[in-house]
């Protein structure tokens, strides 16, 4: 005993010794000055009274550690709810205390923080999984029974594109007033490409597909479908895009509807049913002979108006004659020359006469419509002169060119015209044109062999449409109307074949 005292006592000597020789040791110099003034670096506020364990923070700080708690006392004397900060069974702080109902609205505020903490938890694992809608659960027996589960599940993905712009066009010119030389413009485009697939329980799904882009309607497609249990009537219900597919050739089934299908079962009886809207079109192709056989429906009323003319009811009477047992037309006739005068309505004078249009010019009996002028078939002409259309078939261009010559003149065309009465018509059987425009050979087409012309743009309603033409038959040429290059000089009327007047009927 004695020598583990003396034992002691010298290790106790040499510890005090090393400690207050440490100081003056170069070991010394290398141990850091401790701050005493109580500042920190990246300080931060310390944790109010009452406030909550869990830290609401971007994680720049840690949360609490799991040993230190906070327990709540309530003491039935002082009628307080006292709180204690606890590391493990030491209080580290002073406790604290609230009334009965400050504790209320203490625990209810809690409750509301932790609710939102736990739906942002979930908000942000959805985010993580790649789902914009979070699942949602319907606590409902009666939904559970109906679709095969509580859970909804919606995914959508692709992407929505909106641009908007704002333009301004300004025009510096004086004559325009000042408020209106600034035109602006609203540009607004969008472009959605949409996917979405989703699920009710077990037995609804939905599936989505949405393209403003897309060259086809039906390519924009929505399916939602129902499928029930093998011991339920309604064995399938789908809205939107549907199909109903046949096995049998007598009823041929369809592919592209649009409406409500439904399959059900009555013990060994199935029925399908489908209230639709047919979005498709179908066609049968039939060959023949090594060539496509194809009926063609047309309607009377679906002509194209006011762009195609037969030059004279000659043509128009053969057409379908010459065209009857070949592809190659049988017409004995060649268009050499053409001129085609309107209406003119674009202020361009470079090319423009005056006119004066019949529609009984150069027809025979019974082709002419109106014969109150007395302008009776020519008697006496040789054949072929009186089958073709020429300006000697009947007595009008005759009788302009002597007995009513004034009609030369435009501004004498209404008085001589009135002497015909009533019953002979402006624009029905004659019209007078002023500064009439003469087309370009690029604004229509004309076929040579069956004699009909074609229009690029139609005419409007208002609009008269003359011509002048001469053509071959056998070697012999006829001419019917005028051109401008026969040496009648403007701004004398020239007389053409009226093709359409202001009172056009297809019946005439």
């Amino acid at each position: 005993m004695t020598l583990n005292g003396s034992l002691l006592k010298i290790y106790f000597i040499i510890i005090v010794i090393f400690a207050l020789a440490l100081p003056f040791s170069g070991f010394a110099q290398d141990v850091p000055a401790i701050d005493t003034s109580g500042s920190l670096p990246y300080p931060f506020a310390d944790q109010p009274a009452f406030g909550y364990s869990k830290q609401d923070s971007t994680k720049i700080y840690l949360n609490n550690p799991n040993n230190i708690t906070t327990e709540i006392v309530y003491d039935p004397v002082l009628g307080q709810y006292v709180f204690y900060k606890k590391i493990g069974k030491l209080n580290y702080r002073l406790p604290q205390s609230m009334s009965l109902d400050d504790y209320i609205d203490y625990d209810f505020d809690k409750s509301i923080r932790d609710y939102w903490r736990t739906r942002t938890a979930l908000a942000d694992q959805d985010m993580r999984n790649g789902g914009l809608i979070p699942k949602i659960t319907i606590g409902s027996e009666a939904f559970n029974r109906v679709f095969g589960g509580n859970t909804i599940n919606i995914q959508p993905q692709g992407y929505v594109e909106v641009s908007f712009g704002y333009q301004v066009n300004k025009t510096d010119n004086p004559a325009i007033p000042e408020r209106l030389r600034k035109v602006p413009t609203f540009d607004f485009d969008e472009k959605i490409q949409m996917n979405v697939t989703g699920q009710i329980g077990t037995k609804m799904n939905m599936r989505v597909n949405y393209n403003t882009e897309a060259t086809f309607d039906y390519e924009n497609k929505m399916n939602l479908e129902y499928s029930g249990d093998e011991d339920e009537i309604l064995k399938r219900l789908e809205a939107g895009n549907v199909s109903l597919p046949l096995n049998g050739s007598l009823i041929t089934g369809a592919s592209n509807l649009f409406g409500i299908k439904a399959e059900m079962q009555f013990g060994k009886l199935n029925v399908t049913t489908v209230f639709s809207q047919h979005k498709g079109e179908s066609r049968t192709v039939e060959t023949e002979g090594g060539a496509q056989v194809a009926t063609f429906d047309i309607s009377a009323s679906g002509y194209d108006a006011n762009r195609h003319f037969f030059l004279a009811q000659y043509f128009r009477d053969h057409y379908n004659e010459w065209l009857k047992s070949t592809a190659v037309p049988r017409s004995p006739v060649t268009i050499n020359k053409v001129e085609v005068w309107v209406t003119n309505k674009s202020s361009d004078f470079k090319n423009s006469r005056n006119i004066l249009a019949f529609q009984d010019l150069a027809e025979h009996d019974p082709n002419i419509y109106n014969p109150v002028p007395q302008f009776q078939e020519t008697p006496g002409l040789p054949y072929p002169l009186n089958i073709y259309p020429n300006n000697q078939a009947n007595g009008v261009y005759p009788e302009m060119t002597t007995t009513y010559s004034d009609v030369r003149q435009v501004e004498n065309i209404t008085s001589v015209m009135a002497q015909f009465g009533q019953d002979f018509i402006g624009g029905t059987d004659f019209e007078k044109i002023e500064q009439a425009r003469k087309l370009t050979e690029t604004e229509y087409t004309i076929n040579q062999t069956l004699g009909y012309i074609s229009l690029n743009s139609s005419l409007n309603t208002d609009e008269v449409l003359a011509i002048a033409f001469n053509f071959t038959v056998n070697g012999q040429t006829f001419q019917v109307g005028e051109f401008s290059t026969d040496g009648i000089d403007a701004p004398q009327t020239l007389f053409l074949k009226l093709l359409k007047g202001t009172n056009l009927s297809p019946g005439k």
